[in-house]
C-alpha cells in the first residue's frame, strides 16, 4: 500500500492540483475569434495577441492564473510613449531581449509587413475604446 501522507502536507498538495487543473483548463479555452469583417492586422491581432492581452488590449484572465501581467495596450498615455520600433521589435523578438520574459517573439509566425500592420492596429486601439 502507499504510505499515509502527514495532514500538513494534503492543504499545499491540494492547492497545487487546482492550480495545476486551472492552468490546463486556461490552456484549452478556445481563444476569442475575429469579427467577420476583421482586417489583416486584426485577425493577427486575434491569432496571436489577444490570448494574452484580452480583445480590448486590457489582459485577460487566463494569463492572470499564470501569474503573468502583460502591458495594457489600450492605455494611450502608455502606448504614446513607445515609439513604432519599439513596438515592432518587441513583437518580432519578444519581450526577453528587452527584460520582459514574458512575451515571446512573433517573428517567426510574421513577416515584417505583417508586424507593421499589427504595430499599426495597435496605435489605434486605444482610440476604438
Amino acid at each position: 500500500m502507499f504510505p499515509m501522507l502527514p495532514r500538513w502536507l494534503l492543504v499545499p498538495a491540494a492547492i497545487g492540483v487546482i492550480l495545476v487543473n486551472a492552468a490546463v483548463f486556461a490552456a484549452f479555452w478556445p481563444p476569442p475569434a475575429p469579427p467577420p469583417n476583421a482586417s489583416r492586422a486584426q485577425r493577427a491581432y486575434f491569432a496571436y495577441c489577444a490570448r494574452c492581452h484580452g480583445v480590448e488590449g486590457q489582459g485577460t484572465w487566463r494569463v492572470t492564473l499564470l501569474l503573468i501581467r502583460p502591458g495594457d495596450l489600450s492605455d494611450t498615455r502608455r502606448m504614446q510613449g513607445l515609439s513604432d520600433q519599439y513596438l515592432f521589435d518587441f513583437i518580432k523578438n519578444g519581450g526577453a531581449s528587452f527584460g520582459k520574459p514574458g512575451m515571446p517573439a512573433f517573428g517567426f509566425y510574421l513577416s515584417d509587413p505583417e508586424i507593421q500592420d499589427l504595430v499599426r492596429f495597435l496605435r489605434a486601439l486605444p482610440a476604438n475604446q
